[in-house]
């Protein structure tokens, strides 16, 4: 293991630590960039978020599945970076597991015909395959996950 290497356990734990906001870069079918804040939360070694099927975010990850996420920075400058392959999930069965227990907020807010009632409600599974630590902006190092 290479002295800058991490776990990805690790980079979970630095995730949570960070901040339950994130700000999640997909691509679109028409090549252009767009960024939104997102609360993801991480089941097993699977990030995902919630999504309007018809959502931006889920137009452009049918598109193309390459997304990034950047954790805010603390006031220290510590951050985090994922990138990986994206899903969009919008059937009942991931809806009911997803529903409870995943999310560490009330999804009844944002969708509040619960999973068998919210029809233009999604998960976007996020798969790591690589991800970044940097400790102050990176002037303390980076450390480096892969798959």
């Amino acid at each position: 293991m290479a002295d800058n290497a991490i776990t990805l356990d690790e980079i979970k734990a630095h995730c949570v630590r960070l901040s339950p906001w994130a700000h999640l870069a997909t691509v679109g079918a028409d090549n252009q960039p767009d960024v939104v804040p997102v609360h993801p939360c991480w089941d097993g070694d699977v990030l995902w978020t919630m999504c309007g099927t018809d959502s931006v975010k889920a137009r452009n990850v049918g598109a193309n599945p390459n997304v990034a996420i950047h954790w805010q920075v603390t006031e220290t400058g510590d951050g985090v970076e994922v990138w990986g392959t994206a899903e969009v999930f919008a059937d009942i069965e991931t809806k009911r597991r997803l529903w409870n227990g995943v999310f560490d907020y009330d999804l009844n807010a944002f969708a509040p015909g619960g999973p068998d009632n919210s029809p233009g409600t999604a998960f976007m599974a996020i798969t790591p395959q690589r991800a970044l630590y940097l400790g102050m902006y990176g002037m303390t190092g980076h450390r480096v996950w892969r798959a």
